[in-house]
């Protein structure tokens, strides 16, 4: 059997299913005896460690930019939701309205502060978590 180029390997499995894909998975586990899961929980555990810090909590720098209500300029609001993310016009109005909704999440002191503002001038109801 002639050995197959990674590009052929992946042309492979994107005729797969997700069903034949996930089998192919289990076997390759067993096969070679790894984990697909290996790399998730090695990249998860420096976030589980730095929670347990209580002084971490008390100087936070991600916050959530959350939408608690659009107020009686909603067109407005949307338009700057437009410009504080990547959404479209349809996603925007769905965020809007399905308020309280998050528009911006882990975003740095400064831009969740800005945008609240933008929001809030636009006379939206915002707060920051």
């Amino acid at each position: 059997m002639a050995k197959l180029s990674t590009e052929e390997l992946l042309e492979q499995f994107k005729g797969l299913t997700l069903i034949e894909l996930s089998e192919f998975v289990k076997a390759f586990e067993e096969t070679f005896e790894v984990t697909a899961a290996a790399p998730m929980a090695v990249a998860a555990a420096p976030a589980a460690g730095g929670a347990g810090d209580a002084p971490a909590e008390e100087e936070k720098d991600e916050f959530d930019v959350v939408l608690e209500s659009a107020g009686s300029a909603k067109i407005q609001v949307i338009k700057v939701v437009r410009s504080l993310t990547s959404l479209g016009l349809g996603e925007a109005k769905a965020l809007v309205d399905g308020a309280p909704s998050n528009v911006l999440e882990g975003a740095k002191k400064e831009d969740a502060e800005k945008a609240k503002a933008d929001l809030e001038e636009a006379g939206a109801t915002v707060t920051l978590k």
